[in-house]
């Protein structure tokens, strides 16, 4: 078995190729994501462009037991890999991959009837309830076949290959939307080709990846006869906690759209779309930080190398947190002008609700390392517990902000922001440390410097607005850049110690790496 130095060696050599595999996805998606906007907006309308994030919220609760089965077959496979336990590992990799079938086999009549009532449940334009029923119909078949090929995908995780995860989902994406583009120009704007895309995207994403993991990790194999019941109960048991959980996280990050929809019709929901693809994107910036972190914590609590990952999580918190502050508090600061550059200025009085939707994610993004530690510990029930029912109470306070105060669409997002931040404030950094068995502090001190850091950002950016012709492209793209070259530099000598600076720069390439150490 490796020792703790050759699996950090390891690690470190792979680092820099997965965080530039994941900045290059995110990149793609962010550009795409950002032009996908406008570019659906002005063929399809504003009210039926709502339709599309709305198919996509919808989809994360009919198929939340694939969800969360999949990240139950990640801890659970990535420990029996890296254990180098092939017997184990394949008895895991065929109980999911036979179990997820039949679950998926079970669920298609369920998404079959919640799309074709589609038009009765959400407020559809008029002309448009059969592009709408086909759409959904097209999102959560892709989702599934996706799902179903986590199995194969996982086994990229487990070897900490995210890059080749990244290939995958560039794949995935850049079909999905050439796709849908090209049967635009051929056939003109329709709901149906966009789920059409996705339907493509799938099945070629899902044929790359079953190519990649054959590859990376040629020691698994289908089998119906490596099906393992009694692996079903340990899957079962933690998967059915992350179940509960992931109902909860969805009433915090897909419901508020749907209500929105529901309350105040199809306008307003295209209206709250359009803001809410930056809080998504910056989720996806997170996630990309994130991501390339899971596999070592993973790895050293299967070697049970307790010490190192508390002071790798510690530091990845406060990382995390610095990090997102950038990103955060530029598009804090500069809402108006981005709407008006992105959109047009006729969707800029929309800045107060980017704002709403944004602010908060400098503590709810900054705990994302936190999650790969009670999934490494299977000591996911009580989050699952708390998440619901905080969930739950999201719902409630949503409907009650947008109701009864005359908020409108304003109150959903206050609720988001209010009850997500109670949850990642004080929850989640206590029960990490309570399982780690450490103190209380050791996180939540961790969280400060990127919370103050991106308030700082974002008022030194309302200054500028006020003060510096903004509203075209290039003058944004010229003050963000001085912004972040300034704001690095600064962080760089002054923010990080010596051994966050270390961890940090084990992420860059040999060559970078040389020149900021």
């Amino acid at each position: 078995m490796e020792t703790e130095l050759e699996t950090r060696r390891r690690f470190t050599a792979q680092l820099p190729g997965n965080l530039l595999s994941n900045i290059a996805y995110f990149l793609v998606n962010i550009a795409i994501g950002i032009l996908l906007v406008p570019y659906f907006i002005s063929t399809l309308g504003i009210a039926a462009y709502g339709l599309i994030p709305l198919a996509s919220s919808v989809t994360g609760y009919v198929a939340i037991v694939v969800q969360s089965l999949n990240s139950t077959v990640s801890r659970f496979l990535t420990i029996d890999l890296q254990k180098n336990d092939y017997e184990a590992a394949n008895r895991t990799f065929n109980t999911a991959f036979f179990g997820l079938s039949l679950v998926i086999a079970l669920m298609i009549p369920i998404v079959l009837i919640v799309s074709y009532f589609v038009p009765v449940i959400f407020n559809v334009p008029a002309g448009q309830e059969t592009g709408a029923i086909i759409l959904f119909i097209c999102a959560s078949s892709a989702f599934f076949i996706r799902s179903l090929n986590g199995t194969f995908t996982v086994q990229l995780f487990a070897y900490n290959r995210l890059d080749l995860m990244n290939l995958v989902n560039v794949v995935n994406l850049l079909f999905q939307v050439g796709l849908t583009v090209l049967l635009f120009m051929l056939k003109g704007p329709s709901l149906v080709f966009v789920g059409v895309g996705y339907l493509g995207g799938a099945i070629l994403a899902s044929a790359v990846a079953i190519i990649l993991a054959k590859r990376v990790c040629p020691h698994l194999h289908l089998s119906s006869g490596s099906f393992d019941r009694s692996r079903v109960k340990d899957l079962g048991e933690m998967g059915g906690w992350v179940f509960i959980n992931q109902i909860g996280a969805l009433l915090f990050l897909q419901i508020d759209l749907i209500v929105v929809n529901i309350l105040f019709g199809a306008t307003s929901a295209g209206e709250y779309a359009i803001v809410l693809t930056w809080g998504n994107q910056l989720r996806a910036i997170a996630g990309v930080l994130g991501g390339v972190l899971t596999p070592m914590i993973l790895t050293f609590y299967a070697r049970e190398k307790t010490e190192t990952m508390i002071q790798i999580t510690k530091s990845a918190v406060k990382l995390m947190g610095l990090s997102m502050a950038l990103p955060i508090g530029l598009v804090c600061g500069f809402a108006p002008q981005l709407l008006t550059v992105w959109v047009g200025a006729q969707y800029s009085f929309l800045a107060p609700l980017m704002i709403l939707l944004t602010v908060h994610l400098l503590i709810n993004l900054t705990v994302l390392p936190l999650f790969s530690i009670t999934t490494a510990y299977n000591r996911v029930r009580l989050p699952g517990i708390v998440t619901l029912i905080l969930g739950i109470g999201n719902l409630a306070l949503a409907v009650i902000l947008s109701l009864f105060t005359g908020w409108g669409y304003f109150g959903v997002a206050a609720a988001g922001a209010i009850v997500l931040t109670f949850k990642n404030a004080v929850f989640t950094p206590w029960y990490t440390a309570k399982v780690l068995g450490v103190g209380s502090p050791t996180f939540i001190r961790a969280m400060f410097p990127g919370l103050v850091a991106g308030l700082f950002l974002a008022v030194i950016a309302v200054l500028l607005g006020i003060f510096l012709p903004l509203s075209s492209l290039i003058p944004l793209i010229i003050t963000c850049g001085c912004l972040a070259i300034a704001y690095a530099i600064f962080m760089w000598r002054h923010g990080l110690s010596d051994v966050e600076r270390t961890l940090f720069g084990s992420y860059l390439p040999e060559k970078i790496r040389r020149y900021v150490q």
